[in-house]
């Protein structure tokens, strides 16, 4: 009688996932520290930090003044000089206060200097509702980055993703942005140990199908997938993209999964008006893909409204499982 051996896949948190990248970066190359607010000894505001402050010293954890645009500018000049530092925002909606950095320098300065400086800089933006942090701390601002000649943007929606992508973005020569949902901090999955990448621009095929595609981006990738998991019992079989990365956004992928399907709805968190989704459905119409369809695309996306603090208009303000499944079967049955 043989035994099987088997290799325990080792699990661990989003939120652990970006600190043991962080790590790894700064035990590999020592131009790389961190910067933020309340991320020395506090940890960070959402405990990703963690112990790296005593790990690491105070000349590379360095806990910031309450100056978002100040901490960005000191980011971007470190860039420029030879550094690869990453900054993280306590929320991501006080990147607002640094958009003069992050928009008219950072994204611009390789350009403008014919190529002679990049700005290596990573920042990372705590993004998402479901927390009860009402207005000025739950949006989603992916697409204001994305639309930004110079940027790059990225949303991993897994913990594995969550430390592959931090490390590629610390290889780039240009500034690229991470949007972590707050909701996935605790969320659990395989990771390996060790230095890899994944690359920035290629979307993931979560899950095959051929009766419908679902392009989603970070939370909404989640919940895509338990619709998908709804529909199959329905008998609909959902194709489920996770894009990962917004700019670059990967268009062939869109591209083959409708050519399978015919049928596209895309999913994000972000205000439903001029958002990622705007963007794939325009690849959807203004490439070879739009020969395949036989449904109007569907876009699912956030209410045109500030983000309320009560939990059920909160619910109600972004798409919900209920709300990936019903366009599902209206994509499938030709009323969309």
């Amino acid at each position: 009688m043989s035994t099987e051996v088997r290799e325990e896949i080792r699990e661990i948190t989003y939120a652990q996932a970006i600190q043991e990248g962080m790590a790894i970066a700064m035990e590999r190359d020592e131009r790389v520290f961190l910067m933020g607010e309340d991320i020395g000894v506090y940890g960070g505001a959402f405990q990703v930090t963690g112990d790296l402050y005593q790990r690491f010293g105070a000349d590379r954890v360095m806990d910031t003044p309450i100056s978002e645009l100040g901490g960005a500018g000191i980011a971007v000049g470190a860039a420029m000089t030879g550094s690869r530092p990453i900054y993280e925002f306590q929320f991501s909606d006080f990147s607002t206060l640094a958009m003069e950095q992050i928009v008219n320098q950072a994204a611009k300065m390789r350009f403008m200097l014919g190529g002679e400086v990049s700005v290596p800089l990573v920042m990372r933006f705590p993004a998402g509702s479901g927390t009860g942090a009402a207005a000025q701390h739950s949006q989603s601002l992916e697409a204001w980055f994305a639309h930004v000649p110079g940027l790059k943007v990225v949303q991993p929606s897994t913990p594995h993703d969550a430390k592959g992508l931090l490390l590629a973005a610390l290889e780039d020569p240009d500034p690229v942005m991470i949007f972590e949902h707050k909701l996935l901090y605790k969320s659990k999955g395989p990771v390996p140990e060790g230095y890899y990448t994944e690359p920035i621009g290629k979307a993931a095929i979560r899950r095959a199908g051929r009766d419908v595609t679902i392009v989603a981006t970070s939370m909404m990738a989640i919940r895509s997938l338990e619709a998908a998991a709804t529909l199959e019992q329905e008998g609909i079989d959902a194709e489920v993209i996770d894009l990962r990365s917004v700019r670059p956004i990967d268009r062939d992928a869109i591209i083959t999964s409708i050519r399978k399907t015919s049928r596209l709805i895309c999913v994000y968190e972000g205000v439903q008006q001029l958002g990622v989704g705007a963007e794939v459905a325009s690849i959807a119409c203004e490439s070879e893909a739009f020969d395949y369809l036989d449904a109007p695309v569907i876009r699912l996306g956030g209410a045109d409204c500030p983000l309320p603090y009560n939990p059920e208009l909160e619910k109600a303000a972004v798409p919900q499982v209920g709300d990936i499944v019903a366009a599902a079967r209206r994509a499938v049955s030709g009323r969309a």
